[in-house]
């Protein structure tokens, strides 16, 4: 089923020190109502049976829920809300979001200490917050699916994290590769890791969430990295997106990546991965080489 991504607006209540796009924040105005449901009846045109509400922070965009009113009127049988969960004061806002058509929600979370998530994420109690609203989602019956930042900080805390998802009886919840964009990028001697030394606890938090029959995923991790683990690679999963970002709409997300975010070795040729494998953000190698990625033979 095709996907919709879209971007109502770029302001944001965080400023992550992991931040792939600070500078939209400064350089955008919020789409208008009108502007977003032409959006959404454009892409429904386009196919697009599942709708992403996302970045930065939707839920600051006066206008969300009149925004998921008009996707489900157009009938989008699916509709996500992309959130870092720190803006939600009561519970009546979350039932407001499901009673105007919400069918899933996707809130982020980073750290399984809340002394380091607020750090990283530069907002007081923002922890605390994210966790309070995840219990009440689950109280709601809601799906509700994580995602989460691999980072310098947080890779040691990676099985604890899931744990913690696993005990709070998420849904879904994947961890993504730190992107080395903006924020990540003037941070990145202190955010980035490297990739060998952060796969024992991806593999440990992977095999929590197999043993209590929860999906969990990986993004931007290679085939190299995730053998035994293919099945946790998202991007194996993931729908044919188009996004709608501040200046342009990306037909195929799917053939951006390969174009024009990921980057191949020469010796990649060699693996028998190589045609299905998206291999790393093409910043990573800058920073730690190709040395660690060894072709599957």
């Amino acid at each position: 089923m095709k996907r919709a991504d879209i971007k109502v607006g770029f302001a944001c209540n965080n400023h992550c020190t992991f931040c792939v796009q600070w500078d939209k924040r400064y350089k955008y105005k919020p789409r208008t109502l009108d502007e977003i449901k032409k959006i959404i009846l454009d892409e429904y045109n386009f196919w697009a049976k599942y709708v992403v509400f996302t970045w930065w922070e939707p839920t600051v965009h006066p206008n969300l829920i009149d925004a998921v009113k008009y996707a489900k009127e157009v009938w989008y049988l699916q509709i996500q809300i992309q959130s870092n969960w720190t803006n939600f004061d009561k519970i009546e806002y979350v039932k407001a979001l499901i009673e105007a058509g919400v069918t899933e929600f996707s809130p982020s979370i980073h750290w399984f200490k809340k002394e380091t998530h607020d750090k990283q994420v530069w907002t007081p109690w923002a922890w605390d917050r994210v966790v309070k609203w995840l219990i009440n989602l689950r109280k709601l019956n809601c799906l509700v699916i994580i995602n989460s930042v691999i980072t310098n900080d947080n890779y040691k805390e990676i099985p604890l994290l899931a744990k913690l998802l696993i005990d709070l009886k998420v849904t879904q919840f994947q961890f993504a590769f730190v992107h080395i964009l903006w924020s990540a990028n003037k941070n990145k001697d202190t955010v980035v890791p490297q990739k060998s030394k952060v796969m024992p606890y991806v593999f440990k938090a992977l095999d929590l969430a197999k043993s209590n029959w929860i999906p969990a995923y990986t993004e931007a991790i290679p085939y190299c990295l995730m053998q035994w683990y293919e099945w946790a690679i998202s991007e194996n999963i993931m729908p044919e997106t188009s996004i709608n970002d501040a200046e342009i709409r990306t037909e195929s997300y799917a053939d951006y990546r390969w174009s024009e975010w990921k980057s191949k070795w020469v010796e990649c040729s060699k693996c028998i991965k190589n045609d299905i494998c998206e291999w790393p953000w093409k910043e990573y190698p800058d920073m730690y080489g190709w040395e660690e990625f060894i072709p599957i033979k």
